[in-house]
């Protein structure tokens, strides 16, 4: 399996969706989140979170902080790449030490800074498709985790 697609008809289905990716995703994942404003990036980074035990009220789009933090079951690094001018600033995060961690690690305008991105990684295209509704498109980038869009797919079995 190369990718797994799956709509999510409102809201709830994409919180679904959440839990399940953060019951597959083995720790140090960095997850690139990409798609247009108001796609739902940060939804689904709150419900990976709160999956994870994390206060869904804690979890907000980190774009004038950059990085937040937030410690559940597991860590997470939530960063957003949105207002970073190019890829220089976004390393002046120092991006390694995350990487290296392993907490999850979920980049929200990801394709912004594609170029200083682990090699291995998990890639989720966001799409809309209506008022509520949304594509999600699981994509891994390295051999690493082709594994998880399998188990995904296992555990996750909505329409694809």
């Amino acid at each position: 399996m190369t990718s797994l697609v799956f709509d999510a008809a409102d809201e709830s289905a994409t919180v679904a969706f959440g839990a399940a990716i953060a019951e597959v995703l083995p720790p140090g994942t960095t997850v690139a989140l990409c798609g247009t404003l108001g796609a739902g990036k940060t939804r689904l980074v709150q419900a990976i979170a709160e999956a994870l035990g994390v206060e869904r009220r804690s979890v907000v789009s980190p774009t004038f902080v950059l990085v937040q933090e937030h410690h559940g079951r597991r860590d997470i690094y939530h960063i957003d790449a949105y207002r970073l001018r190019d890829e220089d600033e976004f390393l002046a995060l120092g991006p390694e030490e995350f990487f290296e961690s392993d907490a999850l690690v979920l980049i929200e305008w990801a394709d912004r800074v594609e170029g200083c991105l682990p090699k291995n990684r998990v890639e989720i295209r966001i799409e809309v498709t209506g008022p509520q509704s949304r594509r999600f498109e699981v994509v891994p980038i390295g051999q690493r985790y082709a594994m998880v869009v399998e188990q995904l797919a296992r555990v996750f079995r909505g329409p694809k």
